[in-house]
Formats: C-alpha cells, sequence, structure tokens
C-alpha cells in the first residue's frame, strides 16, 4: 500500500485494516483486523502480509502528536485521514462499502491519500 500526500514527516501514520463493517474505521472489536503504527514520512510504502481473501477496508490517520486519537476542532478533523477507495468523506467517516475492495489469492496494490481539512 502506498500512502500519498503526507503533509509532513512529524508524528505517526496509524492504519486499520478490517472485513467488518461495524468495526470500520477504528477496527474496535476486531481481533482479525490488522493494524499498524509507522512514524510518517513524506512518502509510505506499508505492506500487511498473510492477510485472507475477502473484502476489505482500510482507515488511516497521520497522527502528528502522536496522541493515539483523530483530534478535531469544533467536529472538524485536525491531522490527516485517508481511506481505501478515496471514499467520500461528508458527515463523519464513510461508510464501509464505499471503503471496501476485494482481496483475492494474489497480491493487492492500492495507494491512499491522505486528506486535511484545516
Amino acid at each position: 500500500m502506498e500512502i500519498t500526500g503526507l503533509r509532513s514527516a512529524k508524528g505517526l501514520v496509524r492504519v486499520c485494516m478490517t472485513r467488518i463493517p461495524r468495526s470500520f474505521p477504528d477496527c474496535k472489536d476486531d481481533p482479525a483486523s490488522r493494524q499498524m503504527s509507522v512514524t510518517a514520512d513524506k512518502a509510505l510504502k506499508l505492506t500487511f502480509t498473510d492477510v485472507p481473501v475477502g473484502s476489505w477496508a482500510i482507515a488511516v490517520l497521520h497522527d502528528e502528536n502522536s496522541n493515539g486519537k483523530a483530534d478535531k476542532a469544533l467536529m472538524i478533523p485536525r491531522e490527516g485521514f485517508g481511506f481505501s477507495r478515496d471514499a467520500p468523506v461528508r458527515f463523519g467517516p464513510p461508510r464501509f462499502k464505499d471503503a471496501v475492495f476485494a482481496v483475492p489469492q494474489d497480491d493487492v496494490s492500492i495507494s491512499i491519500r491522505m486528506r486535511y481539512m484545516l
């Protein structure tokens, strides 16, 4: 997976990959989710291995201050975020069905574009 559009190399990039709709976008209550946290960099390429075949969705947070949460100002995200399939963001995070993609037997390569509102 390639993550593009990071505005800085500050903090951490946190990635959550789940196949349970109600656990998207934070992987909460999904023991089979795949999660990763890496030091931010302007260009990132990350790999999840041994991912079972199925339908998955990915959420990415650029946690610039490394506090482990998505900071907001008046309900507007202050830190960057991105989703598989560049799922649209309206009033809150996208729905699982808008971010879902298939993981077949072969390797899958996707790109996630980060967005910043403030």
